[in-house]
């Protein structure tokens, strides 16, 4: 069996810093010193490249063209390598996984964003357990199929569907979690896939999606919010898709006002979409008084989506110049497993 490549790719975060000995301010790393920062990495038999953006970005600086950009750099080197780990920073990881996922139609090799909340130069650094990891899981093929043919996210000892994972914790080192959907492999003494949870290989050529849509909006809604702030909100100029995030599964108030901003904008052809603003579960609009209205003037339901995979697969599909009516029937059907169905 032929030796297998990966290519890295830093974009900036912690995980690519590296803390002066002597002040503690830190700097971006050099990848190609990264040898000397991860000594194992010589003695995984992987063929290593590296691509770094021109000025590190803080993944709170983190924005849609960005995610275009990391694609295109997969693009142009997807012939070359058997797979692609990503550094990014930790706060926004989850939305650029969810948007590669969109943005890179017929993916069959593996893409592994992963970060790190220490710096990789620090003595409790998670840093190289991630990367190292990240890295073999990009290399694993059986034979000549990629184990995790998708983009996932690999944090503390777990690996994770793109566009099903959220942050939850800023301290922790497992700052990640999947709740609609089950890890796709947990790291141990072996590393244990879940194969019936990883996506079956694509096949097709691969198709790098570069346009993309901004305008797009989050409503999180909270008891006592006023209709006429969510009126305003609604009549900013050029805005095209709002998401909704609601109560339980999918509940908003039944206040005329605050309904009545929601049918005017609906009206006027801004896409709205109803999220649940719980961690886990799913948007059953109708179930409840509470979400019937929200039926009936069209809004489209997230299913069991995350708000980032909802926010990033809008301005995907906005990008893409679809009719109103065909961003609606698509946005509501899973392209790439980030929604488990109506």
């Amino acid at each position: 069996m032929s030796q297998r490549s990966v290519l890295i790719i830093y974009t900036g975060g912690t995980i690519g810093m590296l803390a002066d000995p002597r002040t503690g301010a830190l700097r971006a790393m050099d990848l190609s010193h990264l040898e000397e920062q991860v000594p194992e990495l010589e003695r995984m038999g992987v063929r290593l490249g590296s691509v770094a953006f021109e000025k590190p970005i803080d993944s709170s600086d983190m924005r849609p063209m960005d995610w275009v950009r990391i694609a295109r750099i997969i693009g142009d080197h997807y012939a070359e390598y058997d797979g692609f780990v990503v550094l990014h920073g930790s706060d926004t990881m989850a939305y650029t996984a969810s948007a590669l996922s969109f943005l890179l139609e017929g993916l069959a090799k593996p893409v592994i964003l992963t970060g790190s909340q220490l710096p990789i130069g620090t003595i409790r650094t998670d840093a190289k357990e991630n990367l190292i990891t990240a890295i073999e899981i990009a290399a694993a093929y059986e034979g000549d199929r990629p184990v995790v043919p998708e983009v996932a996210v690999y944090f503390e000892y777990s690996l994770y569907r793109g566009n099903r994972t959220v942050k939850v914790h800023a301290e922790r080192f497992e700052a990640f979690r999947s709740p609609n959907w089950p890890r796709l492999a947990e790291a141990g003494v072996r590393i244990k896939y879940d194969r019936a949870s990883i996506l079956p290989q694509r096949t097709g050529p691969l198709k790098v999606h570069q346009q993309v849509d901004d305008r797009v909006g989050v409503i999180r809604l909270f008891p006592g919010i006023r209709p006429d702030w969510v009126r305003h909100a609604l009549s900013m100029p050029e805005l095209k898709a709002v998401v909704l995030t609601t109560f339980g599964s999918g509940n908003g108030p039944t206040d005329k006002a605050f309904l009545d901003a929601l049918r005017d904008a609906a009206e006027r052809g801004v896409i709205l979409v109803n999220a649940t603003q719980c961690v886990g579960g799913r948007v059953e609009q109708g179930r409840y008084q509470t979400s019937r209205a929200f039926v009936d003037m069209g809004m489209l339901s997230a299913h069991d989506m995350t708000v980032e995979a909802a926010v990033t697969k809008l301005m995907f599909l906005l990008g893409q110049g679809l009719s109103d009516a065909l961003v609606s029937e698509r946005f509501e059907r899973s392209s790439c497993g980030e929604v488990g169905g109506g």
